[in-house]
């Protein structure tokens, strides 16, 4: 069990630095939302998230 939440934290940070270097404060932002409003059972927050997610990925397509 403490191996599979060690690999679980890694991935978590690597997805993070990723955004972070990518996409700036924004991508976290939009990162943080969604996984707050997954953990509370929000679907605004969630969704709100998903959408800062989107528009950064699309961004350069619009």
């Amino acid at each position: 069990m403490p191996a599979l939440a060690l690999l679980a934290a890694v991935f978590v940070v690597g997805v993070e630095q990723t955004l972070q270097w990518k996409y700036g404060a924004s991508g976290i932002i939009g990162m943080l939302l969604l996984t707050i409003g997954i953990k509370a059972k929000n679907p605004a927050i969630s969704s709100t998230g998903a959408v800062v997610l989107a528009l950064l990925v699309a961004g350069p397509a619009l």
